[in-house]
């Protein structure tokens, strides 16, 4: 008991120390070392996500409530049992949406660039930011949609049976899939 009351002292005290010297240091913000970015908006994991259209969790609306995505879908062919012809099937879904998505990753990626163009030469008005920060947000929608979408399509192609499976092979224990996918 003793050593705990001494345990809390001593974080008392740091954090009262601590509190003390942010008040007269302002600390580092988490953005710190983010200004030496290309394009400051984005990190260069999302950069590479964005030009190889990889879904970056865009799609957990479906993931999560019984619609698998198609590459994990195909990853997962032998224990779900696909078919030669839902195997080909969800091959296309796939191949459409990294179609899709690496177009769109790309023209974000551009327009990002053009927005980070404007602050850097000082060269950017409300009107002008307005104008891309809106078209990027667009894009980003049409950006997740293709990733969305690409799960309700393969979704359509695999049984309940294989969507359940599908569910307890990625550690989604305890939820119970819907009868089919026919949307």
């Amino acid at each position: 008991m003793k050593v705990i009351s001494l345990l809390i002292a001593a974080a008392a005290a740091a954090l009262s120390t601590g509190a003390a010297w942010s008040e007269t240091h302002s600390p580092a913000s988490p953005y710190a070392g983010e200004e030496k970015r290309a394009v400051k908006a984005l990190s260069p994991q999302d950069a590479v996500d964005l030009q190889a259209g990889h879904g970056m969790g865009l799609a957990k609306v479906a993931e999560l409530n019984h619609y698998p995505g198609p590459k994990h879908v195909l990853d997962m062919a032998k224990q779900l049992a696909l078919t030669e012809a839902q195997t080909q099937r969800i091959k296309q879904v796939h191949a459409a949406m990294e179609q899709e998505a690496q177009r769109l990753g790309k023209q974000i990626l551009a327009k990002e660039s053009e927005l980070e163009n404007l602050f850097t030469t000082r060269r950017v008005d409300s009107a002008r930011a307005r104008a891309l920060t809106m078209e990027i947000g667009q894009l980003q929608g049409e950006f997740r949609f293709a990733h969305v979408n690409a799960h309700l399509d393969t979704a359509r192609v695999l049984s309940a049976a294989q969507i359940a499976s599908y569910d307890a092979l990625r550690g989604y224990a305890g939820t119970v899939a819907p009868a089919e996918h026919r949307h």
